[in-house]
């Protein structure tokens, strides 16, 4: 297994890749659909976080001002290795280096009251990766936990995923070109809530390990 992490910028912890981009999956537990009381997707419902988004473990999500609500979403997140662009999902996995963990942090109130996502989704900090790229694991069913000052709130499997990683590559990359380091954070299983300033909040997946920060003003 190769562990690969990168300094992020001037802060205390290491984001495991910089990325032009982060493409963002919803809906797309099996858990998670049925906790909302929704229909399966018929094909992924993506949509763009940042790069400026991205912080590293132990790096702080600063919770805006003008936030009232800020909830955590558990991840599992493919790393691309090369250029990909219109790839069959037979061979999707040439254009994967790796998995890590991602919180895709969200601006719960800002999302209901825009009807979308972007906004909500976007500010600095709001996306922690790491704790590194694990190079060598089989996502199909990895345990997917996290915890919230130590107490567990969403637990699942990978195996819940309604779309898996090689069939997310392939639609992804007939839409727009990935590029090495993109990352796809391939969305969150039930059980999401919210977090406050003080708070600790971890992602821990099977194979990869702990992604934790703490929630700051």
């Amino acid at each position: 297994m190769i562990l690969a992490t990168f300094k992020s910028g001037k802060r205390i912890g290491y984001a495991p890749s910089a990325p032009s981009k982060i493409i963002a999956v919803g809906l797309n537990y099996i858990d998670h659909a049925n906790e909302l009381k929704m229909e399966l997707p018929k094909e992924p419902l993506i949509f763009i976080k940042p790069a400026t988004s991205i912080i590293g473990h132990l790096d702080k999500i600063i919770y805006p001002e003008s936030v009232k609500r800020l909830d955590y979403e558990a991840e599992l997140a493919i790393v691309i290795k090369r250029i990909c662009k219109d790839v069959p999902e037979k061979t999707a996995g040439d254009y994967i280096l790796g998995y890590t963990c991602l919180n895709d942090v969200t601006a719960r109130d800002l999302q209901k009251r825009d009807g979308q996502w972007t906004r909500a989704k976007s500010f600095d900090t709001f996306c922690p990766v790491g704790p590194h790229i694990a190079t060598d694991i089989d996502p199909g069913d990895l345990k997917i936990d996290l915890y919230l000052n130590k107490k567990i709130k969403q637990s699942s499997s990978t195996k819940n995923l309604i779309f898996k990683p090689h069939h997310l590559v392939s639609f992804i990359s007939k839409v727009c070109t990935l590029m090495p380091g993109d990352l796809i954070a391939t969305g969150t299983p039930h059980g999401v809530g919210s977090m406050d300033v003080g708070d600790e909040v971890e992602v821990r997946i099977e194979g990869i390990g702990r992604l934790i920060n703490k929630v700051s003003r």
